[in-house]
């Protein structure tokens, strides 16, 4: 039973022992209604608000002094654009190094390569032993072995140098930004985060208690909160697993099946759900007592004409109403108005509908 449901209940409680009792063995003037059950399907509406499906946080791949950064929260980048860049003086001179390296072996390469062609025509002639000739080869190999670790190597230098120019991955929008000039950003440090602009989801916190009702096979309903004529539908694509200590909500994530103009990244909406049909019977508010601090109905006896308190199961509250999903039975006789004067075995004189 919801909060509200409970006050107002206790505010019958206190009312009907505000009340005077009346002589024993009166027969007390009731309005009655029989028990009828029906299936009756509940709507749920929350509020929630858009987000992109993908969101990537950016980050430098080496640590540096950041230079500058070239776009801010809400700005919309295109793939490749830089964003944000370091001071490349030290991997500049990491790739001047190994491009020096990369010289220095090809160098080596020339010098093992001729001398191998010169063993080999001295073997040919006859004048160079076989072992000099393998000591050549040998060489040579260990030369272009050598040549192309440093080849690797500059191009590793190269593409580090590239790591200090931070570039958006996709097209999307810039919807936080860490970064400063001067600042020094460590490795792997989240520098932005980029919402993509492709599908969108509509973000719910979600009571647990909703978890426990069974939801109905239609899909959500989101609706722009400050136009509710801008409206499209969506399933349910992901629930968190974990709950928020603070607020005691889930995360739900609401895949749209198509996404309007208006709803922005960042705009309110308005989410209605429907829950599958439970089987219950209306009564009025005013038909509702207690007993043991749980919602009762008082049920009549047509043999004796007498009453008795019977706890019932309270779905949910609705105006003017209480949706009863249990503790009667169908066709019974329940008191719909005058419960304030009555105790159990009172007999009463019973009038069929409620007070108007």
């Amino acid at each position: 039973m919801t909060r509200s449901g409970k006050l107002m209940l206790a505010a019958l409680l206190l009312s009907a022992a505000a009340l005077p009792a009346l002589a024993d063995g009166a027969a007390r003037p009731v309005h009655v209604a029989p028990v009828h059950f029906e299936e009756r399907k509940q709507s749920v509406t929350i509020t929630g608000e858009v987000v992109a499906r993908v969101e990537t946080d950016l980050s430098f791949r080496v640590g540096g002094r950041i230079t500058g950064w070239f776009v801010d929260v809400g700005d919309a980048v295109r793939q490749g654009q830089v964003l944000a860049r370091l001071d490349p003086e030290e991997q500049k001179a990491d790739v001047e190094a190994a491009e020096a390296g990369v010289r220095a072996a090809e160098a080596q390469l020339k010098l093992a390569r001729a001398n191998f062609d010169r063993q080999k025509s001295l073997l040919n002639d006859g004048i160079s032993t076989r072992r000099d000739f393998d000591d050549a080869e040998t060489a040579l190999r260990t030369a272009e072995s050598a040549r192309e670790a440093a080849i690797a190597q500059r191009d590793t230098a190269k593409e580090v140098l590239s790591y200090t120019e931070l570039r958006a991955p996709a097209d999307g929008i810039v919807t936080a930004r860490l970064a400063e000039s001067g600042q020094v950003a460590q490795a792997a440090q989240t520098m932005f985060t980029i919402a993509d602009t492709g599908p969108r989801d509509a973000v719910f916190n979600v009571y647990e208690s909703l978890f426990f009702a069974q939801p109905a096979k239609d899909g959500v309903v989101v609706t722009l909160l400050s136009d509710d004529k801008v409206r499209t539908t969506g399933t349910v694509r992901e629930v968190s697993p974990t709950i928020d200590s603070q607020t005691g909500t889930v995360r739900v994530k609401i895949a749209m099946d198509q996404t309007p103009p208006e709803m922005t990244l960042g705009a309110s909406v308005v989410g209605v759900g429907a829950l599958a049909p439970r089987r219950v019977a209306v009564v009025p508010w005013q038909a509702l007592s207690g007993i043991d601090g749980k919602p009762a109905l008082w049920i009549v006896d047509k043999a004796k004409n007498t009453v008795s308190l019977r706890p019932v199961e309270v779905l949910s509250f609705e105006t003017g109403v209480a949706l009863v999903s249990g503790g009667i039975e169908e066709g019974e006789t329940y008191v719909a108005d005058g419960t304030k004067l009555l105790r159990p075995g009172q007999t009463v004189t019973a009038t069929e509908g409620t007070a108007q």
